[in-house]
């Protein structure tokens, strides 16, 4: 291997490890806010990626039906919470969000590419229909258990991702989607490579992304508010701070970042409804390595496991993942021995 060849992996790595970086941002924010291991994190990447893929391709995804269809179960919640007893002036904005809203989708999105609009106008849509599915994956499947213990909601994760696969190969089918289409056409020389256009707006996504996250949490009182939660959640509910809100938020945060992330990628590999989750268990290795707590640490970790993983590719393929995967046991090994542990308040 010489110097160029050794620049080209890099760049391939940096690429595929912005949206590792992501991925471990997402599964830092969500342990640290919910004390929830998101293994279902991959799969907004999928639903993200391949609704956008067939809307790409002229056609109304299936994915249109499973908003409806997670409204529904939430609305009829709540009207069971309403006639146990909970204050029935909330209905008619759960009935605005949960119903009118998933049916207003289902109606719109068929007429809206019948008229073959950009891209741009395909990726809205496709944020659209899928991101309002976080809040709604935790009010189905976490809200009930959130004050369980950290193995329990685990059990619940591997739970909502098996059924996520499944939902997956229905609505999508086992063959995979590329979209053949870029945002931004065309090559720029930069420190002696080619870049495409598109590998450079994919990582300045990732940077304002991680930059709006940022000024999220330091500058905005919803986002001081998770920082709080994340730091204690008894102190957090003693000053009135809603823990369910803090979930609720933090699903739609991580559903965004999710979605956004596989619009971002099916430009550059074929992506199959099982591919989300070998995306995801990356970003965990990277959210392993800043310790499910540094956001900073997490991202950089996950950058430096697409360069890895590019180089494994060139030199042993065959042993890339064990390699990538591997790496989990020293960085755990030595975070048990420089790390003090405490117990958790709660």
């Amino acid at each position: 291997m010489d110097w160029s060849i050794a620049k080209i992996l890099m760049q391939d790595g940096l690429v595929t490890g912005v949206i590792y970086a992501l991925m471990a941002v997402s599964l830092v924010l969500v342990f640290a806010v919910t004390r929830i291991i998101f293994i279902a994190q991959g799969e907004f990447v999928t639903f993200g990626a391949l609704t956008f893929a067939i809307m790409s391709d002229g056609r109304a995804p299936g994915t249109i039906w499973l908003l409806p269809l997670f409204g529904v179960l939430l609305f009829l919640k709540e009207l069971y919470l309403v006639y146990k007893g909970k204050n029935w002036q909330s209905l008619l904005k759960s009935f605005a969000w949960l119903v009118l809203y998933p049916l207003l989708l289902l109606w719109a999105v068929p007429v809206i590419l019948a008229m073959e609009p950009s891209l741009w106008v395909k990726a809205f849509l496709t944020l659209l229909l899928v991101v309002p599915l976080g809040p709604m994956v935790y009010r189905i499947a976490y809200e009930p258990v959130a004050e369980h213990s950290v193995l329990t909601l685990l059990i619940v994760s591997i739970a909502v991702h098996y059924a996520f696969v499944g939902l997956g190969l229905v609505f999508f089918g086992a063959e995979g989607w590329l979209v053949s289409e870029p945002f931004f056409d065309g090559m720029v020389e930069l420190f002696s490579l080619s870049w495409s256009y598109q590998s450079l707006f994919v990582i300045g996504m990732t940077v304002v992304i991680i930059a709006a996250l940022w000024l999220f949490f330091g500058k905005t009182l919803y986002g001081r508010a998770l920082r709080a939660t994340a730091v204690n959640r008894r102190g957090a509910r003693l000053v009135g701070i809603s823990t369910g809100m803090s979930g609720h938020l933090t699903f739609f945060l991580t559903a965004l970042v999710g979605v956004v992330s596989g619009i971002m990628i099916v430009s550059f590999i074929t992506i199959t409804y099982e591919t989300g989750f070998m995306i995801g268990l990356k970003g965990f290795v990277g959210a392993i390595i800043g310790g499910l707590v540094s956001y900073p640490l997490a991202a950089f970790g996950a950058i430096a496991i697409g360069i890895i993983e590019a180089f494994t590719t060139f030199w042993a393929s065959d042993y890339k993942e064990v390699i990538v995967f591997g790496i989990v046991v020293p960085v755990l090994l030595l975070r048990s021995i420089l790390v003090k542990h405490e117990e958790d308040d709660e």
